[in-house]
This record gives C-alpha cells, structure tokens and sequence, in this order.
C-alpha cells in the first residue's frame, strides 16, 4: 500500500493547533508527515493505526507521532481530535535531546491517566489561547507548554499496569499527591480530577493506605518540611511556603501533630551544622 505524505501547514512559529473532526465511520488513510505531531482525543470513539498496529482511541488518549511515521484514523462514532503539530527545531536543545529524542524517537501510543488528562486539558486550553493572541510572546508561551506536554506525556508511560479499578484510582492519586504536593487545596479538588465524588474518594484511598487523601497529603508535606528543617538554613516560613501550607499558623499545627514538637525545636535538634556550632 502506498502510504501518503500530508504536508501540515504550520505558523511561521514552526506550530499548529487546530481541532480535527471526524464523523461515524470515517476513515482518515494512512499517510506521514515530516515534523511530529500530537493527536489528543477530545470525544467520541475510535481506532488509530501507527505504523500497522491499532489502538482504541478515545478521550484522553494521546498518540505522539514521529515524523514519517505512518498512521491512520478510523471513527466508530463523531470523534474530536485536537491536533497539535510541531517542528523539533522550535524546543529547546535539553527538551529536544532529553526528551523529545529519547522518549518520542519513535511513536508512541499514550493512555493518560485521570489527573493527566486533567493537567493536560488545561494546558491545550491555554495553548489555544496564547494561538488566538498571535504575537510573538504568544508562540514563546505555546513552546513552553508544548514541553510541558511532551514531559507529562513520558510520565505517564512508567505507569505500573494495575487491574483493580479502584486501587489503580489510589495508587494514581498517590503518585499524584507526592508530585503535587504544593499545589492540591481540597480533597474537592482531588475528587473532581477523577471525576468521582469526595466520599468514594476517601474510600477507595483509605482502603488501600488506612488514611485519607489530605491526611497523607499533609504527611508528605511534613516529611518535606522535616528534610528542609535539618539539612538548610531556609527560613521556617519559607519552608512552609515551599511545601505548600497556605499559613505559618496552619503549618505550625500540623507539624506539631504529627511530629509533637514544633518546627523550630526540631530545627534545633536534628540540623547537624546547628549542633556542630
């Protein structure tokens, strides 16, 4: 079979975002293009073909497609794809050699993950954003959210394959809270990432590690705290900055509680420079 060279229309950037719709039953041939291009299921159902191997390709699954690479698209029901193409010149040389290169040499299939596909919602949203502006800064913007994607996207391949619902939910919320540590509010937040409720959050969490999501969210926080306290000088508020206690006040409690003493005394027992002088 022949396979077809598309020739993507790219901005003068050297990238393109732009929204891709299929209906029921259509085929998009097989063919390659010669700069890489991100495929991101928005809606609907369907199957994708990369280099002769198929997938089910439906919302949050991510196709990362090598140049000259061969693919194709075929939509069980109205599909919406966003399309984000991109020339490796545009990346900077450490994104390009460490990432782009060795993790996206050749195409590779995604399935992300609940929090990821959230993250990475998001991030197309204000990549279609900085597109509409236009101007120059726009397209520095555009380059920096197109690494973060390309990051999140070779994370999410090192997930482990767990076949418990429910305790794949868990270890993927844990996996999350020890990343994100610095940046979760509510178990509200957390819940409406996986799009389930608060309750069943706390369940299916509680039930895998015997506590709940902000309780380990705040030991974490506090293991962090406690690395900090005894190997830097950084200010006691900068640390409760850093490791994200809106409040002096509240970090003061919950270190306390958990450690029972407060954050200065464990500062003055266990930082080895401040014993040593």
């Amino acid at each position: 079979m022949k396979i077809n060279r598309v020739d993507l229309h790219l901005s003068e950037e050297g990238i393109r975002l732009y929204e891709s719709k299929h209906l029921a039953g259509d085929l998009v041939s097989e063919h390659h293009h010669l700069v890489y291009e991100i495929l991101y299921a928005l809606e609907g159902d369907g199957r994708i073909v990369l280099n002769g191997k198929s997938y089910a390709f439906k919302q949050d699954n991510v196709a990362v497609i090598s140049p000259y690479s061969a693919h194709s698209i075929i939509s069980d029901s109205k599909l919406t794809v966003l399309v984000l193409a991109f020339e490796q010149s545009i990346l900077e040389n450490s994104v390009k050699n460490e990432l782009l290169e060795q993790c996206f040499a050749e195409t590779q299939f995604v399935e992300l993950n609940p929090f990821d596909g959230s993250n990475v919602r998001q991030l197309l949203r204000n990549m279609l954003y900085e597109q509409s502006q236009g101007e120059k800064l726009n397209y520095v913007a555009m380059r920096i959210f197109l690494s973060e994607l390309l990051l999140r996207f070779a994370r999410s391949q090192n997930d482990t394959d767990v076949f418990d619902a429910n305790v794949l939910r868990a270890e993927r919320l844990q996996q999350y809270i020890d990343t994100h540590y610095f940046e979760i509010l509510s178990s509200t937040d957390l819940a409406n990432k996986l799009g389930i409720s608060t309750r069943h959050l706390n369940n299916i969490f509680k039930e895998r590690y015997q506590v709940t999501p902000m309780q380990y969210l705040t030991e974490v926080r506090i293991d962090l705290a406690k690395k900090l306290l005894a190997s830097t000088h950084k200010d006691i508020v900068s640390i409760c900055f850093e490791v994200g206690f809106e409040s002096l006040s509240t970090f003061y409690r919950a270190f306390k509680n958990i450690v029972e003493i407060s954050p200065k005394k464990y500062r003055t027992a266990y930082n080895q420079e401040l014993i040593q002088k």
